[in-house]
Order: structure tokens, then C-alpha cells, then sequence
């Protein structure tokens, strides 16, 4: 445990005992205290919350959060057939645990920290493992983002880190405005040339306080190597004026209203490495080098209710704070000390993101049904009375389509027979390696995702709404991608469901596609579909594979 955390636990306990308050409410899970949380003050939440979802509509909604695709029909089913009753908490932690956990929290953060920007100084594949392999050893938040804002890309065993500075070509108000947005969760761009016109506490020396920490550092490229790093001087403050007063000021680095960050007196050395012009200067003080500190600080309270929200967000659908980088007064947080209590759970368990989601997970807040109580449907969103649906991402719907078109089995199972012969010296048991074949399998699908990624991916936004293009409709109908895997050949779905009979078919079919058993009403539509085609019958299956590909109910999580 951290001092820190050791001191917050005193104070906590010393509280309780100031205010007479009972501590069985701070030793109760996590989970169970969001929940208290989330109904806390609304006398009508327990009338028009939603049931729980039932186990079919979990198991696809966990996988999808924690997984990034949709189960198996044969893990649907499994799922379905367990009748103990902590099933639920034992797939939780089973997908946590998977090498699939860390590839989906890879494509959630990657979009969250560089939007979807082209690549320019340090390749997507570098960064997106480098991401992959923090989650996968579950690197704490902190950690990441200190090296993320310390690494300078002149070590190749760190330059990957460098990624989040170095794309956004070292410009300070590009990437003030972006570690405002994406780490504190404040879109400071308008405070730039004056106060904030709509946004009371939005201030313009908080944008260039945070500036301060940037503004000395630039993009060095190695005259030879041609490669690009981060150089930093010793020197050099920022200064600015408001355009509707006139009036100047000067701030050292500092993070909102926390104290101002002094330099410290000047050496009598400034550089370890001195500023030339083929040379990358080195500073012996680098002010860059302390924004890592201050934004990781335990006073920076912004910091962890930041990730907190967002991490709320990806799991509930929605921000406690939403727009999740628009907190403010004047936004305030739908649920206050439910924001709190997160962010500081957070915390104190040392940023374990897999801790939180774990937590949130198991809530009845994530698991309740996404169908509402007869006369609640205009319940609005922020009470989380109801799951809200989510648009499946872009790498989900990838990943999602190839698993229930059968694509993503048939390219394990041809990876590991390839491994196997390739070469008499490999070792079979490599090839069960869950995560051999979770990297395997990942680079050999690598093209599908990114051909999703640029259709239905939006570069600079992240956004719960869902507005299907016409590119993306005729992608879906026409793209020569999606029609091969609807063909009925090897071990495609379409391949498999011939081979059954009706019945059967059906059932295989929902499982592959739905992650569930079909309705009596589905069976009888279903059949009948296929005894009209039953001269056709392979046009028929395939058919009735890319409306279910197509549907909203395979596009959305609920």
C-alpha cells in the first residue's frame, strides 16, 4: 500500500469516528456501494429501474465490454447451461484474465488517447502493443501516463510511449489542448485567447498553466537517422493576454487552481546536453519532466475522476460527467459522490484499471436489462436505471462479425496447423498457448479490423451516438470482405449450417449470430424463410446470415 493510501484509511477512520457514522457502508464491495449510489435520493428509482438482464443478454454484453467481440455459440451456450450461482462473477474474471481483455482495452485506449490521428513520427502497430502489453500485465493508470508524458523517443525500449507527445508534432497548444481534454477532462480550447465565454471555470491561465509545462520542449529530427524525438530547453516563459481586457500575465507551470510549480534556482550548468542544430538538447531541469508528477499527484483530484468517469462511461455508456471531457460547474456530474467514490477507489487500489472494471462489472447498474418498466421509457439516461445502448466500435463490429461468421476459429485453427508443420522443431504445445494465439491471430486479422477502422472509425471524435453513412450501408451489403465470409465453404458458418437440419439450424444460427436461443416466433419466421428458398438453399443461409450481420440487435450492445 502507498503512504498515501495508508493516510487517506487514518482520516477515513478518524472521520467515523468524529461523526458517529457506522464503517459498514466503506467495508461493503465496491459494487455494492455504486449501487447504493446510483438510487441514493430518488424515491421513484426502484419503480422504473429495469429488471436484470437475463444471463444471454450478460454473457454477450460482459464479452463485448471486456472482450471486444462476441462469445461463441459454444461459450453462449456453456454460459447459459451453468447453473451455479456466482457464474456471473467467474466470467468476469475469466475475461479479465484472457488475452482478449488486453487487445479490446489496446483499441479502447488507443482511440481515447490519439483519436483515431494518422500516424506520423512512431507506427500505430508499435504504440497499439506497447498499449496491449500495459493492460495485459495490468500497468497501473498512473504508471502509464507517466510514461507516456516523460519518454523522450530517443530509447527504443521507450519510444513507443512517445507516441501520445511526438504524433501531435510537439506543438504546445495542440497537446494542451488534448492532456486537458483526455487527462483532466476539460476542453480548455477557448481559453486559450480569453477566459471561457460559456464556461465559468474555464479559465486562461489554467490553459497556459498547463502550456508552461510544454511550451520548451519541440521536435527534434536526427539530421542522419531522420527519426524524430523530443528536445527541451532550459529557458523560456509563457506569457499571455486576455483579448477582451488587454491585461498580460505571466504563470509558471501549474495544473487548474493546484499550486504554481517553481523552477528551481539556475544551475550553473543549464544543459546535460547543450542546443545545437543537429543536436537534440537535454536540460539538467525539465519543466516537461514535471507535468508526469503534477498531473499523477493525489492533490490533482481532476486526474482520477477523469479516468474514473471514463472508464464508467465505456462500461455504463455514458459519463457520471458527460460530455466526459466538458466537466464543470455548469456540467455538473449526474451523481456527485458516486464520482467521488470511484475516483478515489481507484486511488487507493493504485490506478487498477482491471480492479474498477471488475467493480463496475458486478453492479445491478451494468447488469440490469436494457428493456424498460412499463411506464418509465422517457426515464432519462442519467439516472442509470436502465442499460443504455451502446454502437458496437469499430473493432468490436470487426471482430464480433468474425467470430459469428466462424472466420476467426478457422484462422486459429489454420494458424496452429501451419505453426505445427512449418517447422519439426516447434513445439505443439506453443501452439494451445493462449497467448501465442492471441498475438497469432491478431496480426493475421489485422487488415479486416483496419478496413473497419477507416470506414466506420471518425477521426478526432469518440461519441456514444450512432449515425449510419451510406458508405457504411453499402459496406455492409456489397464489400467483397464480408461477402467471402459469407460463402459457404470450409469452416464458415454458412458451411456449418448447411449441414444441419432445420431445427438445428435455427438454433446454431441465433447462438452464432445473437448469443442466444431463438424465440418460438423466430423459429417459425426462420423456418418458413427456408422452406420458400428450399431449391436455393446456400443463397438462402447466406442471406439470412448478412441480415443478421446488418440488424441493429448484432450492431448494438444492450
Amino acid at each position: 500500500m502507498r503512504l498515501r493510501d495508508t493516510c487517506k484509511t487514518i482520516l477515513y477512520a478518524a472521520m467515523i469516528l468524529a461523526t458517529g457514522a457506522s464503517s459498514s457502508d466503506a467495508e461493503a464491495p465496491l459494487h455494492q456501494r455504486i449501487d447504493a449510489e446510483i438510487g441514493a435520493g430518488d424515491a421513484e428509482f426502484e419503480r422504473v429501474a429495469a429488471d436484470d438482464a437475463g444471463d444471454a443478454a450478460f454473457a454477450r454484453r460482459i464479452y463485448l465490454d471486456l472482450a471486444g467481440t462476441i462469445p461463441s455459440a459454444d461459450r453462449a451456450r456453456q454460459f447459459l447451461a451453468d447453473e451455479s450461482p456466482d457464474k456471473r462473477a467467474k466470467l468476469i474474471d475469466q475475461l479479465l484474465a484472457s488475452p482478449q481483455y488486453a487487445r479490446r482495452m489496446q483499441y479502447v485506449f488507443d482511440t481515447m488517447l490519439m483519436e483515431r490521428r494518422p500516424d506520423k513520427h512512431i507506427q500505430a502497430d508499435e504504440w497499439r502493443n506497447y498499449l496491449r502489453q500495459s493492460f495485459a500485465g495490468n500497468k497501473p493508470w498512473d504508471q502509464l501516463v507517466t510514461e507516456m508524458l516523460t519518454a523522450d523517443g530517443s530509447e527504443e525500449n521507450t519510444r513507443p510511449a512517445a507516441k501520445l507527445l511526438l504524433d501531435r508534432d510537439m506543438q504546445t497548444d495542440a497537446m494542451t489542448r488534448d492532456l486537458g481534454r483526455i487527462f483532466l477532462g476539460r476542453d480548455l480550447q477557448c481559453a486559450q485567447c480569453h477566459n471561457h465565454p460559456n464556461v465559468e471555470d474555464y479559465l486562461q491561465r489554467h490553459y497556459y498553466g498547463l502550456a508552461a509545462f510544454l511550451n520548451r520542449s519541440y521536435l527534434f529530427t536526427d539530421p542522419e537517422s531522420k527519426q524524430a524525438s523530443i528536445g527541451e530547453k532550459a529557458e523560456g516563459t509563457v506569457k499571455f493576454t486576455s483579448v477582451f481586457t488587454s491585461e498580460s500575465a505571466e504563470t509558471p507551470p501549474r495544473l487548474l487552481d493546484l499550486p504554481p510549480i517553481e523552477d528551481p534556482p539556475p544551475a550553473e550548468e543549464l544543459y546535460t546536453v547543450k542546443p545545437e542544430k543537429t543536436v537534440r538538447s537535454v536540460p539538467v531541469y525539465s519543466r516537461r519532466l514535471q507535468l508526469a508528477v503534477a498531473m499523477t499527484d493525489p492533490s490533482n483530484i481532476a486526474f482520477r475522476q477523469n479516468i474514473a468517469n471514463r472508464l464508467w462511461a465505456m462500461m455504463m455508456g455514458r459519463g457520471i460527467v458527460e460530455p466526459v471531457d466538458m466537466s464543470h460547474a455548469g456540467n455538473p456530474p449526474s451523481h456527485p459522490a458516486l464520482l467521488d467514490l470511484l475516483a478515489d477507489a481507484l486511488a487507493d487500489h493504485d490506478y487498477d484499471v482491471r480492479y474498477l472494471l471488475r467493480e463496475l462489472a458486478l453492479t445491478r447498474t451494468y447488469q440490469r436489462s436494457s428493456q424498460y418498466q412499463d411506464g418509465a421509457e422517457d426515464v432519462s439516461n442519467d439516472r442509470f436505471a436502465v442499460a443504455l445502448l451502446k454502437p458496437l466500435s469499430p473493432e468490436q463490429l470487426a471482430w464480433s462479425m468474425m467470430q459469428a461468421t466462424c472466420l476467426t476459429d478457422a484462422t486459429l485453427d489454420d494458424l496452429k496447423a501451419k505453426y505445427r508443420t512449418a517447422d519439426a522443431e516447434n513445439d505443439p504445445a506453443q501452439a494451445e498457448d493462449p497467448l501465442w494465439q492471441e498475438a497469432s491471430l491478431h496480426d493475421a486479422l489485422k487488415s479486416h479490423v483496419d478496413t473497419f477502422v477507416d470506414l466506420f472509425g471518425v477521426p478526432g471524435i469518440q461519441t456514444s451516438q450512432f449515425d449510419a453513412s451510406a458508405n457504411q450501408a453499402l459496406f455492409l451489403r456489397n464489400a467483397a470482405v464480408l461477402q467471402s465470409w459469407l460463402e459457404p465453404s470450409g469452416q464458415r458458418l454458412t458451411a456449418h449450417l448447411k449441414t444441419l437440419d432445420v431445427p438445428q439450424l435455427v438454433d446454431e444460427f441465433y447462438f452464432s449470430v445473437f448469443s442466444r436461443p431463438p424465440t418460438a416466433e423466430e423459429v417459425q419466421q426462420v423456418t418458413l424463410f427456408l422452406e420458400e428458398h428450399q431449391d436455393n438453399q446456400d443463397t438462402a443461409i447466406g442471406q439470412l446470415v448478412w441480415a443478421a450481420l446488418s440488424s441493429a440487435e448484432f450492431r448494438f450492445n444492450h
